[in-house]
């Protein structure tokens, strides 16, 4: 079939049945522009996101295996979701500026800390209550920071910043 020129590679897919293929390709172009061009207050709460959807995801299959059967694949399910977010908490860890966060750099440093202890034993005791307070508090702070994002991208005054501060 030919196709002619300037027409996106997604119909050329299409063409030839790559369906599935054509939506993923599009979607992991979103999804890479959308990080590339997020300001650094918007990629801490996509991180938040992601932390908030796999331990939700964690929990839901937590409470199916405690009204069912322990199922083997379930807890590999429960320990890879759990383990991702660890390694969202620590990439959160790592991008702290301790010079001119200060004590607030600190603090979550130390709260973050505590978030991976938790998940750690909560993850191998399959405690769904350690989980939802953890899960509960990283919402809580994914909200703040959706605050500080639309206060600093508005100048806190109805007009335009330059950026956000993740110093903390």
């Amino acid at each position: 079939m030919p196709i002619k020129e300037g027409t996106s590679v997604n119909v050329l897919l299409l063409a030839e049945g790559g369906i599935i293929l054509a939506y993923t390709n599009a979607l992991s172009a979103y999804r890479e522009t959308r990080i590339k061009t997020a300001s650094q207050g918007q990629l801490i709460i996509m991180l938040y996101d992601e932390a908030v959807k796999q331990l939700d995801h964690g929990l839901e299959l937590m409470a199916a295996n405690a009204r069912e059967k322990r199922d083997p694949g379930k807890i590999e399910q429960i320990g890879k979701a759990i383990v991702k977010t660890q390694e969202i908490v620590t990439e959160l860890m790592v991008s702290l500026d301790f010079e001119q966060g200060g004590d607030i750099a600190k603090n979550l440093f130390s709260l973050y800390t505590w978030f991976n202890q938790e998940l750690l034993e909560s993850n191998i005791a399959q405690d769904i209550r350690r989980i939802t307070v953890v899960r509960n508090m990283v919402s809580e702070l994914r909200s703040a920071w959706t605050t500080i994002v639309a206060k600093a991208s508005t100048g806190g005054l109805g007009q335009p910043s330059e950026g956000v501060n993740i110093a903390g």
